[in-house]
């Protein structure tokens, strides 16, 4: 823990400390994955202080040195007391009724990723190769799940398909499965219906979860039968920008150049209004986590970042194609963490 402590001080250098509490953040300095109740639980991290660890008496973790408080008991005054005043950054999830209970004269509070929004965007070598993990498990998937059959069948048939196979490869958690079937291709995030897979459908694959709590987020879009040569011309224009966009990766490339090269490409093949949504997020020990590839993001690619790259084109009451592999950056370029085949795939 220690050496993540001092690493997101040294980048908090304009606040009095760091206030963390149950979800991604505090498994990433402490490995703790506590229940999130109306029981305050907060790591306390302030700078040339050891980290300091608040928890319900009934839920402390054996092993671990923590301050307990019981039912009763003020625990915000407890925090408060050790704070004094000053300006902290609290991590996304804090619930509101702590926040606000946390609330004094001469205590300000800033969200985490807004103070420190790089805080677990750089992946050491142990956390790419977790997402890598999860990467393959996210690919095996794909090779299940297309040898099944789609047409006939319900989208919601499919994605519990998708869930039960990512299980099987290694997620102790899934966390969705978009199918979306022809006209629901266009809306990128889909929920999975009732609506009967025919054919002459495309259909839009997203699927991931957590395995080894890292997560995984692939797409493919395949089509029941032999595509249409729009069809066709729609889904090699989206491969085509994921891959320049892929190839542009490297350290200091800035973010928003990523989106800006896959939206060129559906730019020129007169597609640009129909691609409705950023290039890419940043993943980790959450879905959706700082990097974001989208338009004003000035921040550099730096080596250990892992991000997806998602470009889509989404016809309304048509169809919708979307591409999506985990990239992370090395030292002189990028790495793909899905591999399965970006060319159409044909189901039945």
């Amino acid at each position: 823990m220690s050496w993540r402590s001092d690493e997101a001080l040294e980048q908090a250098r304009d606040f009095d400390g760091l206030l963390i509490t149950p979800g991604p953040d505090l498994t990433y300095f402490t490995g703790l994955k506590p229940p999130v109740t109306e029981r305050l639980t907060m790591l306390i991290l302030r700078h040339g202080e050891t980290p300091h660890l608040i928890v319900p008496r009934l839920e402390k973790p054996e092993g671990i040195d923590a301050e307990t408080w019981s039912d009763g008991d003020d625990p915000y005054e407890l925090v408060a007391r050790r704070l004094g005043r000053g300006r902290y950054a609290i991590s996304d999830s804090a619930w509101a009724m702590h926040l606000l209970e946390l609330q004094r004269p001469g205590l300000t509070f800033t969200s985490m990723t807004k103070a420190l929004p790089m805080l677990r965007a750089v992946k050491d070598a142990d956390e790419v190769e977790r997402l890598a993990a999860a990467g393959v498990a996210a690919d095996k998937t794909f090779d299940a799940v297309k040898e099944l059959r789609f047409g006939g069948r319900t989208e919601k048939d499919v994605a519990a398909d998708l869930a039960r196979l990512l299980q099987e490869n290694g997620h102790e958690q899934v966390d969705f499965t978009i199918v979306a079937a022809g006209p629901n291709g266009a809306n990128p995030h889909h929920e999975a219906g009732d609506r009967v897979i025919a054919h002459g459908d495309m259909v839009v694959l997203d699927f991931g979860g957590l395995k080894n709590g890292y997560g995984s987020d692939t797409t493919r879009t395949v089509h029941v039968g032999r595509p249409t040569g729009e069809e066709q011309e729609v889904h090699d224009i989206v491969r085509l920008a994921q891959q320049a966009a892929s190839d542009a990766v490297r350290p200091g490339v800035e973010c928003q150049e990523i989106d800006r090269v896959a939206r060129q490409v559906i730019v020129d093949a007169g597609y640009g209004e129909f691609f409705i949504h950023r290039t890419g997020h940043g993943i980790g020990l959450e879905t959706h986590e700082p990097p974001y590839l989208v338009r004003g993001e000035t921040q550099p690619l730096v080596p250990g970042m892992c991000f997806s790259i998602e470009p889509g084109i989404y016809l309304p009451g048509r169809f919708g194609v979307r591409i999506e592999d985990i990239v992370t950056v090395t030292p002189d370029g990028g790495r793909r963490l899905n591999n399965t085949e970006r060319t159409i795939v044909t189901v039945v």
